[in-house]
């Protein structure tokens, strides 16, 4: 029989895995809860004109359609949505009169985007997301609380230390018109390369492509090339001799951001005015994350506000202000490079052994027995010796192995089969160590 070869970019977890993603999912949910924001689900389609229209996206998107669809079937132009937030506008404009404003929704889903598949980048995986989106005018605050959470979020998980990077496209857009720029969209696509190009293929396509004059692209680099812990960007930026309302408003609008952000521990939150965004929807205040350690892999993290997304074409104004968490993307990084480690490979806490066939009901009765306190439990699936059982256990990361009394007087037993030890137990009051009740999942040093 022939080997059967991974689909690229579709990730198949291992069950140990599979496990420390849904512990992952479970403390993001948790956290998410904890700061107000209630859960939604969207449908996996969206209609293409819809998903055409965020900006560069047309080679990401996968086309769903009918294998024996005639030409006229209906519905025929979806595709599989490639992020969350396109759906969500969707979702806001279609059930506004069900939904109370200001509204803080998370959103916990698969998501399918045709990207060229390498480490840490999928063409289906998970995405969590926040978004608050308020009627007629959203407070400055969501900004800043946004990447608070997002903080929050991630150091409550076992990953490495995150950076977040903080800029407001009304400086840049500020910039481009001091500058005299008109068309900034493309200007702005460009720079948001500088990751993947550097300075000189940023600086190629802004002047052969783009028609930019090396006077327009020097102060235009200067820009992005300013990163501060505080809000002292903004006199660096002052510096450089730009002027425009627009950029004043930016560079206010961050400085508050930046200043809310000061209680965080140092280094967790940087202004880094080179994150542009590629999404066109972006008006205000965006973010961008990554893993210390692992900054070649680029942004596990991103997001902004947008003024214009939700409600467009029904005369409503619905300003919004979000950010998603590439779990998928980090996990692949980490489970490629063997960092992330739990302490069993299965939900077991307890292995009741089985002496011989007649013993299996008494067996049966003390894993129910557990199992009702909450201990997770099985019974081994044959009457071989204890040793084969043990080891089964062991194999597994199983850490108790349970002895059901085999005569009348006789009393149960656990051992710990980490340590050896072994005694007698009253089942109606055993419990294991706290530290073995759920599963841990720990980040292994390199």
């Amino acid at each position: 029989m022939s080997k059967i070869a991974p689909l690229s970019g579709f990730p198949e977890w291992l069950p140990e895995q599979r496990m420390i993603e849904q512990r992952v999912l479970d403390t993001i949910r948790a956290k998410f809860e904890s700061f107000g924001f209630a859960p939604i689900e969207t449908r996996a389609v969206e209609p293409l004109e819809q998903l055409l229209a965020k900006g560069e996206t047309d080679k990401e998107i996968y086309v769903l359609r009918r294998l024996q669809a005639g030409d006229d079937e209906e519905n025929k132009n979806l595709g599989l949505h490639y992020d969350l937030t396109v759906p969500f506008a969707r979702y806001v404009t279609q059930f506004k009169s069900e939904l109370q404003f200001p509204m803080k929704r998370y959103q916990i889903q698969k998501v399918w985007r045709g990207e060229r598949p390498k480490e840490g980048r999928f063409r289906e995986f998970y995405q969590a997301d926040i978004d608050v989106v308020a009627e007629n005018e959203l407070p400055l605050w969501f900004d800043a609380e946004v990447p608070l959470l997002i903080h929050e979020v991630l150091r409550a998980l076992p990953f490495p230390p995150v950076r977040l990077h903080l800029n407001n496209r009304k400086v840049l857009e500020g910039a481009g018109r001091a500058l005299g720029l008109e068309d900034l969209t493309p200007v702005l696509r460009t720079v948001d390369k500088l990751d993947k190009i550097g300075e000189a293929g940023v600086t190629e396509a802004l002047t052969t492509q783009l028609g930019l004059t090396a006077s327009q692209v020097e102060p235009l680099l200067a820009l992005t090339r300013i990163v501060t812990p505080d809000a002292s960007f903004a006199e660096k930026v002052r510096a450089l001799g730009l002027k425009h309302d627009v950029l004043d408003k930016g560079l206010d609008e961050l400085a508050f951001v930046m200043d809310t952000l000061r209680e965080l521990p140092e280094g967790s939150a940087v202004a880094d005015l080179h994150i542009a965004r590629g999404f066109d929807y972006y008006t205000g205040t965006v973010y961008e994350a990554t893993l210390l350690g692992h900054e070649a892999m680029g942004s596990v993290c991103s997001g902004g506000r947008y003024d214009s997304l939700v409600g467009t074409g029904t005369g409503w104004k619905l300003p919004g202000v979000g950010i998603s968490i590439g779990v998928s993307r980090i996990l692949g990084r980490l489970f490629g490079q063997k960092l992330l480690t739990s302490n069993r490979r299965v939900p077991t806490v307890v292995l009741v052994a089985l002496h011989d066939e007649p013993s299996r009901k008494g067996a049966l009765a003390v894993a129910r027995t557990l199992r009702e306190r909450g201990i997770a439990a099985e019974v081994f699936h044959s009457p071989v010796k204890y040793g084969k059982q043990m080891d089964y256990a062991s194999r597994k990361g199983i850490p108790y192995v349970w002895f059901p009394p085999r005569s009348e007087g006789a009393t149960h037993e656990v051992k710990d089969i980490r340590t050896g030890a072994q005694s007698s137990v009253d089942l109606a009051a055993w419990s294991p160590a706290e530290s073995d009740r759920e599963l841990r999942v720990s980040l292994a040093t390199k």
